[in-house]
């Protein structure tokens, strides 16, 4: 089978360009920014992209939402931060045990919901998260291990440490959600396009037809629970040890797990790029809104959540997502037209060359 001609498929031509290029700008803006706040809200820009995008995996793709995936970021970042703290292993392993740990919960949470028709899933995962919200909350200490309960933990800080995960700048904190972002993001796009994908659509569209067609609805949901819950235990560990400091309210809360519902929503639930594009909408106004009303007017940020989340629900139903394909047939148009051009003048030229040569 031969690859695709891209100079014959403009619109796939385009979009290959587009992310190209993105992806080139994003590795070579730390070189320019000098400004260390705009360097945090580019890095918390990423990394709810990131933990939207993983939510999607399981909301978007399969149907599931849940509104607690807030537990399973707390799982990845209390238990990276209790094996540096206690054992002294490095987070970079944490992040991998937090990921796995947070995959397993994931599935035993899904395992009997998944079975059950209706709103089960999303009630059952509220209701985990503020049990083990309570839970951290009110426990000082676990088989000899501190939590500090409603106190949180604070990461000991080691100065320039790689293997630690510690670093004295915040430029490779923005390479490394950067690269977490481009891997979930590469995930979501290779399930969206694979078996797996097509019938995790297919039971989202609708689980009678396809179950009647052969497909194991469960089994399937608990293939994107699993995904899913790893990639967001791995953000938990992340945000540990970039903002140096967990408790149960910002990693354990709902506000998180609301924050990648509406960040979805807003760039477009069900597509790769919707959750990024959320991100890079509603992150800025967020964070800026807690600097400057912040001590003034609190929860201002959460105000503006709620007014934008209604305009996009009511004028682009689809998400941020929809503005940009419609946006995509007049630029396809004009690409396929600069391409085309751009051949004509080519071949004018060869034709000029050989010509010459023929006189010659």
């Amino acid at each position: 089978m031969e690859a695709p001609d891209l100079a014959e498929d403009p619109k796939k031509g385009l979009r290959i360009a587009a992310i190209a290029a993105l992806v080139l700008a994003a590795v070579l803006l730390p070189l320019g920014v000098q400004n260390i706040f705009l360097l945090h809200i580019l890095i918390m820009v990423f990394f709810y992209a990131y933990m939207a995008s993983a939510w999607n995996l399981l909301a978007g793709f399969a149907g599931q939402l849940s509104f607690g995936h807030a537990a399973f970021a707390g799982i990845g970042a209390y238990i990276s931060t209790l094996l540096f703290i206690a054992w002294g292993i490095s987070p970079w392993i944490g992040m991998a045990v937090g990921g796995l740990a947070a995959t397993v919960v994931s599935v035993l949470v899904g395992y009997p919901c998944f079975r059950l028709r209706g709103a089960y899933y999303s009630l059952v995962t509220i209701a985990f998260a503020e049990i083990i919200r309570l839970y951290v909350t009110s426990t000082q200490r676990v088989a000899g291990i501190e939590l500090k309960g409603a106190a949180g933990l604070v990461l000991p800080l080691k100065g320039q440490a790689p293997w630690l995960f510690q670093f004295d700048s915040k430029v490779p904190y923005y390479y490394t959600i950067l690269v977490m972002l481009l891997a979930v993001a590469t995930v979501g796009t290779w399930v969206k396009h694979s078996k797996p994908g097509y019938y995790l659509a297919a039971i989202r569209d609708n689980q009678d037809a396809a179950e009647a067609l052969g497909v194991k609805a469960a089994r399937m949901k608990l293939y994107a629970a699993a995904l899913s819950g790893f990639f967001t235990g791995m953000g938990g560990t992340f945000y540990a040890q970039y903002i140096m400091f967990i408790d149960p309210v910002s990693v354990l809360g709902i506000d998180l797990s609301v924050n990648l519902v509406v960040i979805s929503v807003i760039g477009g639930i069900g597509t790769v790029t919707g959750p990024v594009l959320g991100s890079f909408f509603m992150t800025p106004l967020s964070e800026v809104t807690r600097l400057y009303l912040g001590s003034s007017y609190a929860g201002a940020h959460l105000v503006l959540y709620g007014l934008v989340l209604m305009l996009v629900v009511a004028f682009m139903p689809r998400g941020l997502w929809e503005a940009l394909v419609t946006l995509e047939g007049p630029i396809t148009r004009w690409w396929a037209s600069a391409r085309h051009r751009g051949m004509q003048v080519d071949s004018l030229k060869q034709a000029a060359r050989n010509e010459s040569r023929e006189r010659q």
